[in-house]
């Protein structure tokens, strides 16, 4: 068995091999070639928490994948707590191939990577300007991985923290890029190209109205039923709605508030999958809407799992335990 913390995986794998592992991921989920399970939440009250349970496998993995993430709020103002670790465990004969005490960074890394590769395949090719809704650690991995697939060089920001939202504008114009601080979601997604939400926000947080013609939308913040982040006029108004799983999305995501509305369905929504095997339209013109709903799945965490621990292997990194 192979354990790894997280200074150690940090080092095995970044943005660009983490999307390249997520695109393989949902391309098997659309081929089902993946089985992915029912998500598990388990709400705390004292802190206020959640962890969530995921798990998912590849069929041409020899590894499957459990994932317990979890978020607490410290109550103080201060950013909410992440942790989490990931059990890589044998398709063969059930025996547990390794622990990855990642302490959250998989999720955030993974959940970043599926934000650029939607923005890749929806986004228009000549975006600069992005917003990003947000100023917690997610906004960062959004940030980082969004710049390997556009030109961005202007970051508006805005967030309910307005010290936090300081903080990341610093740290985005010491990237080298126009960074701005914006005191409201609505002046930040203004003349945006491109706008990632990264909140737990259980009220909707942008507008349709305030979109600009072309623009994309990302959203990675609704992983329960009573989250949102987009008003449903944005879906309604969107010429592509792309999730990552129609079950889960219409379960918990921006598109199950958009059906409870009455203005979107599930068949309505195309996968990513279904965008990368070409099997689904995407942008059809310069002046398309289109909203990309992240809830993030299991096949996700299956997929960089297995690639941290090949990683591991081929660098002889980690410690190996024996199996009593």
């Amino acid at each position: 068995m192979l354990i790894l913390n997280e200074s150690e995986i940090r080092a095995l794998v970044d943005a660009d091999a983490a999307r390249a592992a997520v695109e393989g991921a949902f391309r098997a989920l659309h081929r089902d070639e993946a089985t992915l399970a029912n998500v598990i939440s388990l709400p705390f009250r004292d802190p206020e928490g959640v962890v969530h349970i995921k798990a998912g496998h590849l069929h041409d993995d020899a590894v499957w994948t459990v994932k317990v993430s979890g978020d607490f709020d410290p109550g103080d103002g201060a950013p909410m707590r992440h942790s989490g670790l990931m059990l890589v465990i044998s398709a063969v004969d059930g025996t547990l191939v390794g622990v990855l005490g990642d302490n959250g960074y998989l999720t955030e890394l993974r959940t970043g990577a599926a934000g650029a590769l939607a923005a890749d395949l929806l986004a228009r090719r000549d975006v600069t300007t992005t917003a990003i809704v947000g100023a917690g650690s997610q906004a960062r991995f959004q940030l980082e991985a969004l710049l390997r697939v556009r030109p961005i060089d202007r970051v508006q920001v805005a967030s309910r923290s307005r010290e936090r939202a300081q903080a990341f504008v610093d740290e985005v114009a010491g990237l080298g890029l126009a960074a701005q601080l914006c005191d409201s979601v609505q002046e930040a997604v203004r003349s945006a190209g491109i706008v990632v939400t990264t909140t737990p926000s259980t009220t909707p947080l942008v507008d349709a109205g305030w979109l600009d013609a072309g623009a994309h939308v990302t959203a990675v913040g609704s992983d329960e039923p009573a989250k949102q982040e987009l008003a449903v006029n944005v879906l309604a108004s969107a010429s592509v709605v792309a999730v990552d799983d129609r079950r889960q999305a219409a379960a918990f995501g921006e598109l199950h508030h958009a059906i409870e509305a009455g203005v979107r369905t599930e068949q309505d929504a195309v996968t990513l999958g279904e965008l990368l095997e070409g099997v689904a339209p995407g942008r059809r013109s310069d002046d398309d809407i289109t909203v990309a709903d992240l809830t993030g799945v299991g096949v996700q965490d299956a997929a960089i799992a297995a690639l941290v621990v090949r990683e591991a292997t081929r660098a002889q990194v980690g410690r190996l335990e024996r199996r009593d």
